[in-house]
């Protein structure tokens, strides 16, 4: 009997169903039980890749994507490979804004992609007109024949993570997940993911990752947008300065904040110590956890799954670069460089 070749049609079948990895050293004294949603195995290597093809795909169905269109979008990097690389399979051109906060890595892999790229700056309020937000409008407004994904403020963003994201863990867990812990920034994984989980059990805590400089955790707690919690940070992906609608604050439990240099350590660590190459947001959950453990939220019941949003090697030029560490005061006494891991033979 002939056997069937076994193989996809396009690297887009292989987005979703990613791994659960165990935490083993990190938390081998913390209370309960840890596990990483590793997003990094989607074929773009980061969970905006569900977004990317659901959005797309449900505006086909919609008739407001039609064969020769352009895409245009808002993104920290992530979003934009992930649409880039649907746009080649599907035969769309791609336009993207990127903040300039966005590592070069992430950039140069935009244009790899295909993608025409407008790098804005990153430190102006979101009603600049140098905004990200605000060039993405623009060129939608002067370009015949676009569709601006607006990931920020798309309930499809929850939608995707709604229908996926949530079933896969909650399958995975055996529905045994008692904490999910995930950074925000759209809101869409966590709000997505979140409502799923809380729909199979209400008891289900929902914790968001936030940084210092954002205005999400603040907005959760009063539901007041305070400027004045609004800096500048390093942080990619995270944290807002405006109040995304793609955010079910509803479904949110609460919100902690983690610091841009904890948060750096905490990635390397989770590559030196568990063998986990992830970015710098995935540092910055599982440095959320850390400051949990510290709180006492865990108990020795607890099953907590964090979402790693993305792949290390887009922060080679950041929180990977012992250089760029150096630059921003990262080492000190407590996290030094280690210069001798590295040698020269002449």
């Amino acid at each position: 009997m002939k056997q069937e070749i076994q193989v996809y049609d396009n690297v887009l079948q292989l987005i979703g169903k990613t791994p659960m990895i165990r935490i083993n050293k990190i938390t081998n004294n913390f209370k309960g039980n840890f596990f990483a949603k590793v997003e990094a195995f989607n074929p773009g290597h980061s969970t905006k890749d569900r977004i990317a093809l659901y959005i797309i795909e449900e505006a086909e169905k919609r008739g407001i994507l039609k064969p020769g269109d352009t895409i245009i979008e808002t993104t920290s990097g992530n979003t934009g490979f992930s649409i880039a690389m649907v746009s080649i399979i599907k035969g769309y051109e791609c336009v993207l804004a990127v903040s300039s906060k966005s590592s070069q890595d992430k950039i140069d892999m935009l244009k790899t992609m295909g993608a025409k790229v407008y790098v804005c700056p990153a430190n102006v309020s979101a009603d600049d007109p140098r905004s990200y937000y605000q060039v993405a409008k623009r060129l939608h407004e002067e370009k015949k024949g676009s569709v601006y994904i607006n990931q920020y403020f798309n309930d499809l963003n929850i939608e995707a993570h709604f229908s996926s994201t949530g079933p896969e863990i909650w399958a995975q867990t055996e529905g045994k997940i008692t904490h999910l812990v995930a950074c925000s920034g759209t809101g869409g994984t966590i709000s997505g993911t979140g409502r799923y989980l809380k729909e199979q059990n209400p008891d289900i805590k929902i914790i968001g990752i936030d940084a210092f400089g954002s205005v999400l955790k603040k907005y959760h707690e009063t539901r007041e947008f305070d400027t004045e919690e609004i800096y500048p940070y390093r942080i990619e992906g995270l944290g807002k300065n405006l109040i995304p609608s793609a955010t079910d604050f509803d479904i949110i439990d609460k919100f902690i904040k983690v610091t841009d240099e904890e948060s750096a350590h905490t990635s390397r660590e989770l590559a030196s110590v568990e063998g986990l190459f992830v970015g710098y947001t995935s540092g910055a959950a599982m440095q959320g956890i850390k400051q949990l453990h510290e709180q006492g939220e865990f108990d020795s019941d607890s099953n907590v799954v964090v979402i790693f949003p993305d792949h290390g090697s887009r922060y080679m030029s950041k929180v990977y670069s012992d250089k760029w560490m150096a630059t921003q005061g990262f080492f000190d006494s407590k996290h030094q460089e280690d210069p001798q891991r590295i040698e020269f033979i002449k």
